[in-house]
This record gives C-alpha cells, sequence and structure tokens, in this order.
C-alpha cells in the first residue's frame, strides 16, 4: 500500500470544511434569505453542479477571467466538455430555457443557493469552493425590477444584522450605445496603454471595460479621467437608469453612482451594482462587496430562448458570515435544547430506549442519549453538563418489568413509571 503523504489527507487549496461550531451561522443565513425571498414571491431552483463548458464560454464570455482561468474544467470518458459550475445566472437561463418557462407567468422569479468553483488565488472572502445565494428575475424590463432586486438584497443584509451598507450602482448601457462608448474608450487609452498594468494590457485587446475595475493603484488613477459611461448612454437606456434611481430615492436605499463599475462579466446590460459595507472609522478588514448583480436583458435570447429581458444578484455566503462574525451578530443555535436525557444499562434496555427515543421524537420533545455509554454514572454526568432537568433511566430489571426511572437532576427525586404512560409524564411536568 502506497505511503499517504499529509497533503492527501487535507481538504484542497481554497476548499474549507464547514465545521458543526460554524452551522449556527450558515442556518441563520440560509433560513433569513428563504423567508424573505419567499416573502417577495421568488422560488427555489436548484440546478446542476456540473454543466457543459461550452454555457459558460457563451454567456460569461471567451474574454473573462472567469473563462480564460478560473474555471475548473474536464473532459468525461464520453467525451463530453463539462465544467464545474463559476456562477450561476446561465445555469438558471439553461433551466429556463430547458423547462419551458417561457411559457410561465411573468416575470419568473427564482432564488438559489449552493457551491460554486473558481481557480483563484485564495483570499479574504474569496475562496475556490465558495457559496452563494441568488435571485433572478426573469420576463420584465422594467426599471422597477432592478430596484425592486436591489431593495430586496439591501433589506435582507440589513436584516442579517449587516448595517451601514450603501449600494454602488452604474448602467452600461446596451448594443446601441456602448459601441460609441467603446470607441470612447480605446482612444483615451491608446496613448496611455503602456501605463497599465500586465493584466489591463491584455483587456485593452479583449475586454477593455475591465480596464475600469482594475485594483492597481497606477490603473485606478489613469482611470480617474477615463471617459464615463453614462455620458453615453442614448435616450431608452437614460431613462431606465434615471427611473431606477428614483425608485432607489423612493425607497431611501442609500447609493453611489460609481462609473468605473462594470461588473466582470459579459452578459451585464443597463443597470449594474453592488452592495459594500461602509468603512468603519480607523477602517475595517473586510472591505469587499456583499452583493452584486445587473441586468442581462439578452442573455436568454443568446442561449437560444426567445427574447426575454432579466435582471438578477448573488451574495457570497462565506463573506457574509465574515461580517456577522466582525460585527458580532448573534444567531440562534439551531439545536434545541433537550429536554430530557434517557440512559440505559444493557442491550434490552438500549433497544426500549431507542425506540422510546424515536417516541419522543414524534411527539416534539427533544431527547439526548449516549447509547455507546454503559455506565450510568456517566451518562448522568452527560445530562448534567448539557443542564437537562430530567433523566428517564432504564437497567435491564426495568426492560423485564415494562417500566422506567423518572428522575429529576436538580434535586435527585425519582419516581418509577409504567414505561407506556412515560411520554405523558414528561409532558405533564413539562408544563409545570
Amino acid at each position: 500500500m502506497p505511503k499517504i503523504k499529509k497533503q492527501d489527507i487535507q481538504s484542497p487549496k481554497g476548499m474549507n470544511d464547514i465545521l458543526p461550531q460554524d452551522q449556527p451561522h450558515w442556518q441563520f443565513v440560509i433560513k433569513k434569505a428563504s423567508a424573505i425571498l419567499a416573502d417577495y414571491g421568488f422560488e427555489k431552483i436548484d440546478t446542476p453542479i456540473v454543466e457543459h463548458t461550452s454555457l459558460f464560454t457563451r454567456s460569461v464570455g471567451e474574454s473573462t477571467d472567469i473563462v480564460e482561468k478560473e474555471m475548473y474544467s474536464f473532459k468525461t470518458k464520453g467525451g463530453d466538455d463539462l465544467c464545474l459550475r463559476p456562477e450561476n445566472t446561465a445555469g438558471i437561463v439553461r433551466a429556463y430555457i430547458e423547462h419551458g418557462m417561457s411559457v410561465m407567468p411573468h416575470p419568473v422569479q427564482l432564488w438559489y443557493f449552493g457551491p460554486f468553483f473558481r481557480h483563484d488565488n485564495p483570499q479574504l472572502g474569496r475562496t475556490r469552493q465558495f457559496h452563494q445565494i441568488g435571485a433572478e428575475s426573469l420576463g420584465d424590463d422594467s426599471a422597477a425590477i432592478d430596484a425592486q432586486l436591489i431593495f430586496i438584497a439591501y433589506k435582507l443584509l440589513e436584516n442579517l444584522g449587516i448595517k451601514n451598507l450603501t449600494v454602488r450602482i452604474n448602467s452600461i448601457g446596451d448594443s446601441s450605445c456602448r459601441p460609441q462608448y467603446i470607441k470612447a474608450l480605446k482612444d483615451y487609452y491608446r496613448n496611455r496603454g503602456k501605463k497599465v498594468c500586465n493584466k489591463c494590457k491584455r483587456r485593452l485587446k479583449t475586454n477593455i471595460l475591465r480596464v475600469l475595475d482594475c485594483e492597481e493603484q497606477n490603473c485606478k488613477e489613469l482611470g480617474k479621467d477615463a471617459p464615463q459611461i453614462v455620458d453615453y448612454l442614448d435616450e431608452d437606456c437614460k431613462a431606465h437608469f434615471k427611473s431606477v434611481l428614483e425608485f432607489l430615492d423612493e425607497t431611501k436605499i442609500p447609493y453611489l453612482l460609481d462609473s468605473h463599475l462594470v461588473r466582470g462579466l459579459d452578459y451585464y446590460t443597463r443597470t449594474v451594482f453592488e452592495i459594500w459595507p461602509e468603512e468603519k472609522e480607523g477602517g475595517s478588514s473586510l472591505r469587499m462587496a456583499l452583493c452584486g448583480g445587473g441586468r442581462y436583458d439578452k442573455l436568454v435570447n443568446v442561449l437560444g430562448g426567445p427574447k426575454t429581458p432579466a435582471s438578477g444578484w448573488s451574495m457570497g455566503v462565506e463573506r457574509m458570515i465574515m461580517m456577522l462574525k466582525e460585527l458580532q451578530v448573534s444567531v440562534p443555535d439551531y439545536h434545541p435544547q433537550p429536554k430530557v436525557f434517557i440512559v440505559q444499562l444493557g442491550e434490552m434496555a438500549k433497544r426500549k430506549s431507542l425506540l422510546l427515543f424515536e417516541e419522543f421524537r414524534k411527539h416534539g420533545i427533544t431527547a439526548k442519549a449516549s447509547f455507546g455509554r454503559d455506565s450510568i454514572k456517566s451518562q448522568l454526568r452527560i445530562a448534567g453538563r448539557l443542564g437537562i432537568k430530567y433523566a428517564l433511566i432504564m437497567g435491564q430489571k426495568e426492560a423485564l418489568d415494562g417500566t422506567i426511572i423518572l428522575r429529576e437532576m436538580d434535586s435527585g427525586i425519582q419516581e418509577t413509571v409504567p414505561l407506556n404512560k412515560i411520554l405523558e409524564a414528561v409532558k405533564q411536568r413539562l408544563k409545570e
């Protein structure tokens, strides 16, 4: 047998375990999100973790960082080119087309939660396997839908306890006006191309809009005087964007116009936005977008469906949980406090106790037991550490007699009760 290397029994780089002590935060986020999205009429959808690679090259864009460098792609034994999904808007649109959702009443409003994968350099708030909650609305081109989606995302984060948020928003136009802007941008960078970072030198040729949101300081300085896309919007795009902002004004959602916000995916049109926590006094280590999204009116048609306007967003769950922990937001423990502890000694008692455990569970009484331990004293110690009020003790004698001992943990007072009456006896005492 080959020797096992240490790295062979560690999780892959950038892919983390979610341990039991972290589960309350995850359950808190998912429960809040599912409740709020259901209230607003969104229905849950689950799509495969693996999709055809071409789905993303056609939708996200061949020249994007995701497709060029970050996808986990592979060829199956049958010759199919597949990949681990790097995002889910394309998967939602694929499902919308495949299952004939275009005949459903519109807008079709869907939400999802699940893992996604990008072969990126792991860093704060960014792992190679990450989780997102997302919402998509298909079939309505109105500015009200964009504003509603932003409002819902903002309120979801607020309901989680993440306050002092700002929406960064921009319009990147559409195919009728964006070409003129791209031409102006190319003209601007024609004599400045040598000064940008190596990544942006490539972007100047393949995806020039991405130069605007580069985080390299020199590129940020060069971009300050670049043409702004809002100056190139046609009348329809300008009216749409103005209406989105008016809706946000009405709902009192704070926003900041960000002319450099373009988002990194080719399918976006018109509205794009991100939601950021405001920077704390003295600076915060968690300067990262918690939510991002926008409108993608052409994507359904590009992937073979009917012309269908659409808009959506996604949130990084790991990032939200990091914020909750930094803000010390209290989250409930979703493990209900056990009401009784079933102590058993001997094989027959263990068998009967297991059935009793299930009986309590069916009647909504949370029970706890340690079926692997044989010492009554050690089992009672566990019950004491858990703060359980009543212990039920069954040994060989009780198992044969069809009885069980009901013990009050605080006082030590105990009585023998017929096994077929113990459920009612416990219910009565829990009411007292």
